[in-house]
C-alpha cells in the first residue's frame, strides 16, 4: 500500500457494477482490469459488467450509457504522454468526462484512468507482479466504498463498520 492511502473494506454484496476498460497499451490494461475485478471481488459484489472501448476518450460517453443501469462503475485507462498536445487533450476530456457522468447521474464512477509521464510509470500502477500500486483494485474499492457511504448518507444510517475507511 502506497503511504497515506486508506485502507477501504467496502461491502458490496447485492451491487451491479460495470467496469469500462480501454483497450490502448494491453499489458497496462490487462492489470488494471485484473486489479478491478479483484477489488469487486474483494467487496463481495457478483454481479459484474465489463465493457471494452477503443481508448480512454471514450470511456466518458460509455459510462454516460451505462450509469442508469448500475449502482457504481470503474473507469479504466491509459494515457502515456508524447510529443504532441493529444495527451493533454485525451486526459482533460477523459477526466471532465468521467466527473461530468458521475456527478449529473449520481452513479459514482472509480477512477482509474492512468496518466503517465512513460510505459514504466504505467507498469508501475498497473497491478502486476512488481508493480508499487495497484490503481484497477483502487478504483473498484472507491467506486463500491461509495456507493455505500451515499446509500448510508442518504438513509440517515450510521455508515456500517464494513464500509469504513482508515487511515
Amino acid at each position: 500500500m502506497k503511504d497515506g492511502a486508506p485502507r477501504i473494506t467496502p461491502d458490496g454484496k447485492g451491487l451491479r457494477v460495470a467496469v469500462v476498460a480501454a483497450s490502448w497499451h494491453e499489458t497496462v490494461m490487462d492489470g488494471l482490469l485484473d486489479g478491478a475485478r479483484r477489488g469487486v471481488a474483494d467487496a463481495g459484489v457478483t454481479d459484474v459488467e465489463v465493457v471494452r472501448v477503443p481508448g480512454t476518450f471514450e470511456l466518458p460517453v460509455a459510462c454516460a450509457a451505462l450509469a442508469d443501469r448500475y449502482d457504481a462503475l470503474v473507469a479504466l485507462g491509459v494515457v502515456i504522454r508524447g510529443g504532441t498536445p493529444h495527451f493533454e487533450y485525451v486526459c482533460q476530456a477523459a477526466t471532465l468526462g468521467i466527473t461530468d457522468v458521475a456527478t449529473r447521474t449520481g452513479t459514482p464512477i472509480g477512477f482509474g484512468v492512468l496518466t503517465c509521464d512513460d510505459e514504466a510509470q504505467a507498469l508501475d500502477r498497473a497491478g502486476l507482479p512488481g508493480s508499487a500500486e495497484d490503481k484497477g483494485h483502487e478504483a473498484a474499492t472507491a467506486a463500491v466504498a461509495t456507493v455505500a457511504a451515499l446509500r448510508s448518507v442518504l438513509s440517515g444510517a450510521p455508515t456500517p463498520p464494513t464500509a469504513s475507511v482508515t487511515t
